[in-house]
């Protein structure tokens, strides 16, 4: 391969709208597989872009401009590479994702602006997913088949069945993703998961995910789980699976890809483990800290790109500079927004009613 780079700055789009159509047809490899150049700049631009939105939320919670933060970095690899393949769309004929509040990385990969982000980290009355009522990454997108995110842990697991049972009646190849965190599958709803997507001559197209970062909260997983990989729970159920490097994107894509085929064509359950980084800590209630010494995902990807001669350094930075802009943007607009009053304590807490003889319309059904 040629030190020198067959192309220059002229191959790429540098105004933010992403990259240029005319790439380097270059593939990246880890071990016997790979992706296009194509589709790697597309991945390393949405971390990018995760990243900066996760630091400039923690950032938020330390500054006043917003409240409770928890999310994942070090997951990016994992939640982009998600995102990039989900049939995207309302009803059984799409995708259903029942997420936790570590995937704003499937989310930004999925389309969804920066400031819908960030307006729940600020709690503001704009806020589309709930409006001000719920922490940051509490997504809720009916358009998209995202399910509402709850802070109670792994409740997804027992969700998931439900809408799979609906788009195997239905047909087509929709998939129910269900993900969650190591800790979390220590609950009854996990195994409960395992049991209802399995059962014989009824099985569900469930891809049930598990982010394992190592640590519930503060506690170590070693001194939890006695088996070496949470991926081979599904054996006695019958459910295949794989546990991989969730910081190698292109065995992540690959891990990814072999799950939602197995679910989409055989319209059965599979399980994927992605060990991934927790790069500061559960959420800010300990600080938020830099964790020193966790690999991480997107510094990994980035250098690969750079030696494959995919990326150059300064496209890197300015991808980046371009990133942070952007949330810095965000930020400054959510600010700028109204806030919830007291008055909407008990408003869009049930949907209107035209049939109810009472309370006509009215979003709380409460009396007044």
């Amino acid at each position: 391969m040629p030190d020198s780079l067959p192309y220059d700055d002229s191959d790429y789009d540098f105004n933010g709208a992403g990259v240029h159509t005319a790439l380097p047809r270059r593939e990246v490899f880890s071990g016997l597989e790979s992706l296009p150049g194509e589709r790697c700049l597309e991945i390393f631009r949405m971390m990018v872009r995760t990243r900066a939105l996760e630091e400039r939320t923690i950032k938020m919670s330390k500054s006043g401009e917003g409240h409770f933060w928890v999310g994942g970095p070090g997951e990016e690899a994992f939640n982009v590479c998600l995102g990039l393949q989900l049939h995207k769309g309302s009803g059984p004929a799409h995708d259903y994702l029942h997420l936790h509040y570590r995937n704003a990385g499937v989310l930004v990969a999925m389309g969804m602006p920066m400031l819908d982000h960030v307006r729940q980290m600020a709690m503001t009355a704009t806020d589309r997913h709930s409006r001000g009522r719920n922490f940051v990454g509490h997504y809720a997108v009916p358009e998209w088949n995202v399910m509402p995110v709850t802070s109670v842990i792994e409740v997804q697991y027992t969700m998931a069945p439900g809408t799979a049972m609906m788009q195997k009646r239905h047909g087509g190849d929709g998939v129910s993703i269900a993900v969650g965190g190591d800790a979390g599958t220590a609950e009854g709803d996990f195994n409960s998961c395992l049991v209802w997507s399995s059962r014989p001559d009824a099985e569900l197209p469930v891809l049930l995910t598990v982010t394992n970062n190592g640590y519930g909260i503060s506690t170590p997983a070693r001194t939890q789980h006695s088996e070496m990989r949470i991926s081979d729970r599904g054996e006695v159920f019958g459910i295949p699976g794989e546990t991989f490097d969730g910081n190698d994107v292109v065995a992540t894509w690959h891990a990814l890809e072999r799950g939602l085929d197995y679910c989409r064509r055989l319209r059965k359950p599979y399980l994927l483990e992605a060990r991934v980084s927790r790069l500061h800590g559960h959420s800010s209630s300990s600080g938020a800290a830099r964790v020193p010494n966790e690999p991480d995902c997107l510094k990994l990807f980035e250098k690969q790109l750079i030696a494959a001669n995919v990326i150059h350094r300064e496209l890197a930075e300015m991808v980046h500079h371009e990133a942070h802009e952007e949330a810095d943007r965000a930020v400054e607009i959510a600010m700028s927004e109204e806030r919830p009053t007291a008055a909407d304590v008990e408003r869009f807490t049930f949907a209107p009613s035209p049939v109810d003889a009472v309370y006509p319309n009215d979003y709380t059904g409460l009396p007044r």
